[in-house]
């Protein structure tokens, strides 16, 4: 078996991980991809392509991301190889994102993700108010 990561189990060319493994590397890139900052990453970057964004409007199109998460998100993509990242060299640097083909290829999965959240969003709540309201809980 190969790694992905030091000491960490992967797939070789072809074969099928166990995602119900905690060691698998499909899950662990699951874990990587499911974050809600992570789709809304890649949704702006889509958004651009082919074009690229700089790290402070990346920050400014997604309310509520701090400066650490983005910058955390970012790497992960970047080491993923979903986005790619360029600095010129100026002073300070700086430091543009751009889906590379790979990432494209993220965008369709996860737009579905966001739509089908959106659209059943109202039964969720439904459900969630009538747990809060039941006895039990």
């Amino acid at each position: 078996m190969t790694t992905s990561r030091r000491g960490e189990p992967s797939r070789r060319a072809g074969e099928r991980g166990d995602v119900l493994n905690p060691l698998c590397p499909t899950r662990q890139l699951l874990d990587r991809i499911g974050t809600k900052w992570t789709s809304m990453v890649v949704k702006v970057l889509a958004e651009e392509a082919p074009d690229e964004l700089r790290f402070a409007e990346l920050r400014r199109r997604i309310p509520g991301i701090s400066q650490k998460m983005l910058s955390v998100t970012l790497q992960s993509l970047v080491r993923d190889g979903l986005v790619a990242r360029r600095v010129e060299p100026t002073v300070p640097p700086a430091v543009h994102y751009r889906l590379t083909e790979l990432g494209l290829s993220l965008e369709g999965p996860l737009s579905a993700l966001r739509v089908w959240a959106e659209t059943h969003m109202p039964e969720i709540d439904r459900s969630n108010q009538l747990a809060d309201e039941s006895p039990t809980g």
